[in-house]
């Protein structure tokens, strides 16, 4: 049996110092987030040399989570996992993805309290 080809980055944990939260106390002093994305590329714009300037530069999408995480305060995980979600949609080489946006400190008895947005294919 054959599968379709898929090409997939898988972006684990980026750690941003960023404001969110509801309660005080979130709001005056800003916490760690991590950031998962895992990114389905178009197959149609697949690189047909081995150059950057024909791939989905990881770098671009690494420096839109930090500059949207960092860029104001964000009451909800949801407001800032689906504006991440939107920016990174909108390049042209993204088909579909998953955004996992995790808060690792909220609990000393709970590794991390995350939502997740997606609409890869299952």
């Amino acid at each position: 049996m054959s599968y379709p080809l898929t090409r997939r980055f898988v972006i684990s944990q980026i750690n941003v110092i960023c404001s969110i939260g509801i309660h005080d106390f979130e709001r005056a002093k800003k916490q760690r987030i991590t950031v998962d994305l895992e990114v389905l590329l178009s197959t149609d714009k697949e690189p047909q040399a081995d150059t950057i300037e024909q791939a989905l530069n990881y770098d671009t999408i690494r420096e839109m989570v930090i500059e949207i995480a960092t860029s104001r305060h964000f009451d909800l995980q949801e407001t800032l996992a689906r504006t991440i979600f939107d920016a990174v949609l909108a390049l042209s080489t993204v088909d579909a993805l998953m955004v996992r946006t995790a808060k690792p400190d909220v609990y000393e008895d709970v590794k991390s309290v995350a939502y997740q947005l997606s609409n890869l294919p299952h």
